[in-house]
């Protein structure tokens, strides 16, 4: 299989002394056919596109983060292409999702495996997310996850992260919108707004796991308040595997839908990295639209 790497050395685990030498030597190791890396030089997306567009490509081994692995799907989404998922983020939530280990020896086994799967896609004003897309107080708190860089997320870094929060509850002002679903139209004052890929799972150890990457539906998360109390609930429900109920968060399906709002623009979070976009924001999602490099099934 040819195969091109595109490496964000921004990446959280880049910090550690992997270098995107070291991980083509150990491509090449695999008995990968790896093609020439684009100009180093270019700017992530420009690197991205030439990477797709390399004479006979099957794949791009993406080594990065979430973000990094959005702006790859946003590209590689109806192409034809597979996206390889090379995990140096600091979350690396879609590498779970789909069971590719964190450890580079076994995420380059899976890629030289070569096993695809299609994922769904969720766009929001024709920006794609993979995981996620937020509104509300979430957005705004994102530099905060610079303080875990290249750590593995569980309960004190979730509770951690919960009290960094707490200084913006009081400031923040709740966010008035309108949701329009089919012949439906909601008004709502929230705090926060997710909309989830399909939907996260409860259980020990799945912290911001999905439980489908191709189930075809869209998630609403919906927290109309959220107190210092609910908030480190919310933290400590991640961490034990129960947190949908006694929290105040309500919780929808859709397809498609669309949230309203008086402002210019909105802060949105897609994957952790956070953009403005004008309203109204129209959500849709994309069933099996990327070809992905998986794990084989445990049997």
């Amino acid at each position: 299989m040819r195969i091109v790497l595109v490496a964000n050395a921004a990446s959280g685990a880049f910090a550690y002394g992997v270098t995107p030498d070291a991980i083509r030597a150990r491509l090449r190791a695999t008995g990968l056919d790896l093609a020439p890396e684009p100009d180093e030089t270019l700017p992530l997306p420009d690197r991205l596109r030439a990477a797709l567009h390399t004479e006979g490509v099957a794949a791009v081994a993406v080594a990065g983060g979430d973000g990094t692995l959005n702006c790859a799907a946003g590209l590689l989404a109806g192409s034809g292409v597979a996206l390889g998922i090379l995990p140096f983020g600091t979350m690396n939530l879609l590498a779970k999702d789909l069971g590719i280990p964190l450890d580079l020896d076994g995420a380059i086994a899976v890629l030289a495996a070569g096993q695809t799967r299609a994922v769904d896609v969720g766009y929001v004003n024709g920006h794609l997310f993979l995981i996620n897309s937020v509104l509300g107080m979430p957005a705004r708190m994102v530099r905060h996850r610079e303080m875990f860089r290249g750590r593995r997320l569980g309960v004190s870094a979730l509770l951690r992260l919960a009290a960094a929060a707490l200084r913006h509850l009081g400031p923040y002002p709740r966010l008035s919108t309108v949701i329009s679903e089919g012949g439906r139209r909601t008004r709502l004052r929230v705090r926060l707004l997710a909309v989830i890929n399909n939907d996260y799972a409860e259980g020990p150890g799945k912290i911001l796991e999905r439980s489908q990457v191709d189930g075809g539906e869209l998630t609403l998360y919906i927290a109309r308040r959220l107190s210092p109390w609910r908030l480190a609930r919310l933290a400590l429900g991640f961490g034990l595997g129960r947190w949908r109920d006694g929290v105040g968060l309500e919780r929808r399906g859709a397809t498609r839908f669309a949230v309203s709002a008086r402002r210019g623009a909105l802060r949105v979070m897609n994957d952790g990295e956070v953009r403005l976009i004008a309203p109204p924001l129209r959500y849709r999602l994309m069933p099996r639209a990327l070809t992905v490099i998986v794990a084989e099934p445990k049997r």
